[in-house]
């Protein structure tokens, strides 16, 4: 008995060893909060922070004010930024060795490495200062750690200094984030054009004409159901499909919206904006404020910063907000290439050219260097999808005027009007900017280069070896779309279709969500006869399910008496008529609803997912919802639409509601336990907490349920949604809005790590000006 309680004692206070020795080399990497450091800063800064970690800067200028945000984001975030750096670098094997070697030999290709050394070089003399500043200020932060940040500790790797280049890294980064189709959405549309009749394919491919709400009033209208016979492709499965998914909501998207300053009490616009990105710990924004003057005048700017980057993304300056939605236009195309025999030679206007094959070297970690090679035409890099033709990818990234740090000029915009004029001029991954300032003026542009092109076809592959088809240059800036100070006094966007004609023409289909999310907001703006931010803010947390009003009507139809004593279904149709109206944690009809419409979505669809999986493409990546025809056939109810193992439409239905039904038993036990809030549960989880141990589950976040969908404003799922929200008039910042998830830093021991997260997870609005100095960093000059 002796002996175990020996044994029970020792290892009692291994276990009591190990935590304390781990607890101590996390304490060894946090960061400094109060004091003072000597560092190769010019002047004097202070990095005052208050009890959430929101940092606010007080620098002599603004290059100064550069060192101190980059000293801060290494210290807090690096190891975030280094993942943004490596990922668009195709660098992430040296981190996490084999496992990752494949992702880098697909990323080696946009030789983003190679363009941002290029894209530094083109800088001008102030602003190659400017990142220089920011970068000096990174690797001194990094260098005043006592240890490394402990992710470095349990890769058993070293941080590596931080270059002026990779700063455009981290651009590159967010463009493969925000428009990271890579030609996988033309092509699926190519092999469906391919395989069906004209008029089918216009058919199953179209706008939503219901749930319409662009800026300038344009509509689009229903393409009709053809007269034709339903493709027999499209009714018969011939092999189980691995990805049956189908498209459904564009899931990279944001919300943002304004109301003018004719419906605010102060006179002053207000902007909203929520940006809708994977989540993680830490999450992407860090909160900041930047003070500095220039030639005697203090400039101050406030806002959303990202790890990695020198400018404050969006914000306001006092005078002018700013923020973005991802544009969901159409930014690359795929060129079908005409290849010699031996593969090695491409057709193009001057005749035959051989294949320029660019040759590197990935370092993994754990084993030898693997050495790439990749294949480059004039258009951009081969590309296959699976064993599909070659094709190039032509993609506005590839670009001179793809990267630059222009935006930073919004920092010092005073009105609407020259937010505008600047907006054609950043290099980032094209979003919609939407304006408000301090004047009262809102406008709506395109921010970003937009490529002046001639392509029979923006949705599919197409042949440009004739010289006929190709882009040509990019568009003048004051060509650009743009609107401002509009009748109705509102602007909203939410990644569907923002404008129609001349301007539509110019920014294509990249894939826009259905536009019900965008009607809603429109819908809740026109009902406010005054403004303020809590009522914008009240927007942002809209869960109402109006897009799935007309599904519930159905499903209830179909749920006829008989039907439901056939089947139990007395307390399923209790719920549907119930608690359908808005997904909120509790309500089980909200489930119902949305999983038989999804059920509903896929069986009809499978032979068209199948026969896309035969080429090496999805249906989840095509450029349409499938909603909308659906939605059609339901009302025609032709039998030759049906999948062929249904006799009617009735069948089907039936076996939507029962699969769907089925499917939620097995996952949950029963649907009574099968409330919104039980299926969308937070998943919001650091990189690494999966390699640790008994205690990676402490560096997550919890996993709180969560209201809120894809078609609402109050978009939310598991590990993706409002990644800030954000409500803002310039000139009375104390009266504006910004919360994120998790907290300001990533290291698990500081109390900035989950500081805000129980007010986002709440829908609390925290103030969007930092809040009473707490923490005083001195960085001052050495010697």
């Amino acid at each position: 008995m002796n002996w175990w309680k020996w044994i029970i004692g020792v290892t009692a206070l291994l276990a009591a060893l190990l935590a304390i020795s781990l607890y101590t080399l996390l304490y060894l990497s946090l960061p400094q909060y109060d004091g003072e450091h000597a560092t190769s800063i010019s002047s004097t800064a202070r990095l005052e922070r208050d009890a959430g970690g929101y940092l606010s800067i007080q620098a002599a200028s603004r290059n100064d004010a550069a060192y101190a945000l980059g000293f801060a984001h290494a210290q807090e975030r690096f190891f975030q930024m280094d993942l943004l750096r490596r990922n668009a670098a195709g660098e992430l094997a040296a981190l996490f060795g084999e496992r990752a070697l494949d992702a880098d030999k697909a990323l080696r290709r946009h030789r983003f490495r190679f363009r941002a050394e290029q894209a530094l070089a083109r800088l001008s003399a102030a602003e190659q200062q400017l990142l220089a500043h920011y970068s000096r200020g990174v690797n001194e932060g990094i260098a005043t750690l006592t240890l490394p940040p402990f992710e470095y500790l349990l890769l058993r790797q070293t941080p590596q200094p931080w270059q002026p280049a990779d700063s455009f890294l981290i651009i590159y980064s967010m463009y493969l984030d925000l428009q990271g189709k890579l030609g996988k959405d033309d092509y699926a549309m190519t092999v469906l054009q391919q395989a069906l009749p004209a008029q089918w394919y216009s058919f199953l491919q179209q706008h939503s004409d219901i749930w319409q709400a662009a800026l300038d009033g344009t509509a689009t209208d229903a393409v009709a159901m053809p007269d034709q016979p339903y493709p027999q492709a499209l009714r018969e499965q011939t092999t189980a499909c691995q990805a049956c998914a189908v498209k459904d909501a564009t899931d990279i998207g944001s919300n943002n919206f304004a109301v003018a300053g004719s419906l605010t009490s102060h006179g002053s616009a207000i902007l909203a904006d929520d940006m809708h990105l994977s989540i993680r710990v830490p999450g992407t924004w860090y909160k900041a404020q930047l003070n500095w003057r220039n030639k005697g005048k203090l400039h101050t700017v406030t806002g959303l910063t990202l790890a990695g980057a020198p400018a404050v993304v969006v914000g306001s300056n006092g005078n002018l907000a700013w923020s973005f939605t991802n544009s969901t236009a159409d930014w690359h195309d795929l060129v079908a290439l005409q290849l010699s025999d031996d593969g090695k030679r491409y057709l193009t206007p001057d005749g035959w050219q051989a294949l320029e094959y660019v040759y590197d070297t990935i370092k993994v970690a754990g084993m030898a260097d693997q050495p790439v090679e990749m294949a480059q035409t004039r258009w951009g890099p081969l590309v296959r999808f699976g064993d599909s033709p070659a094709y190039a990818l032509r993609w506005v990234a590839y670009d001179d005027v793809a990267v630059n740090f222009k935006l930073m000029h919004m920092e010092t915009a005073a009105t609407v009007q020259q937010g505008a004029e600047l907006a054609p001029l950043a290099g980032i991954p094209a979003q919609n900017l939407l304006l408000a300032d301090s004047k009262g003026n809102i406008g709506w542009s395109l921010i970003g280069p937009v490529p002046q092109r001639t392509v029979a076809d923006w949705d599919t592959a197409q042949d440009w070896s004739s010289g006929e088809q190709g882009w040509f240059g990019y568009q003048a800036p004051q060509a650009q779309p743009r609107l401002l100070n509009p009748d109705s006094n509102r602007l909203w966007t939410a990644n569907a279709r923002v404008v129609g004609g001349d301007m539509y023409q110019q920014l294509g289909n990249g894939g826009y969500d259905l536009g019900a999310r965008g009607w809603q907001i429109k819908q809740g703006l026109e009902q406010l006869q005054q403004a303020d931010e809590q009522a914008l803010h009240h927007i942002q947390l809209d869960n109402r399910a109006l897009m799935l009003q007309r599904w519930q009507q159905l499903l209830l139809q179909r749920l006829d008496s008989d039907t439901v004593q056939q089947h139990q279904l007395q307390s399923y149709r209790q719920h549907v008529l119930t608690s359908s109206q808005r997904a909120a944690t509790d309500a089980v009809g909200y489930t119902l609803v949305r999983a038989f419409r999804l059920q509903l979505l896929q069986l009809q669809f499978a032979p068209l997912s199948a026969l896309l999986e035969q080429h090496g493409a999805r249906s989840s990546d095509l450029k349409y919802s499938l909603e909308t025809p659906l939605w059609a056939m339901l009302q025609q109810r032709r039998t030759d639409t049906l999948p062929a193992n249904f006799s009617s439409w009735d069948e089907l239905l039936l076996s939507a509601i029962l699969q769907s039904k089925q499917q939620l038993e097995q996952q949950y036990g029963s649907i009574n336990q099968s409330n919104w809030g039980a299926v969308n549960r937070a998943n919001i989880q650091h990189p690494l907490s999966a390699a640790v141990p008994l205690l990676g589950g402490w560096l997550n976040m919890p996993q709180t349920e969560l209201s809120g969908d894809s078609h609402m404003p109050r978009v939310q799922k598991p590990g993706f949604g409002q990644s800030q929200r954000m409500v803002v008039a310039p000139g009375q910042e104390h009266k504006g809005i910004l919360t994120i998830p998790a907290g300001q830093s990533g290291h698990p021991l500081s109390p900035f790590y989950r500081a805000d997260h129980h007010y986002w997870l709440n829908e609390v609005a925290l103030p969007f000006l930092p809040g009473e100095k707490k923490y005083q960093l001195l960085l001052t000059p050495q010697g």
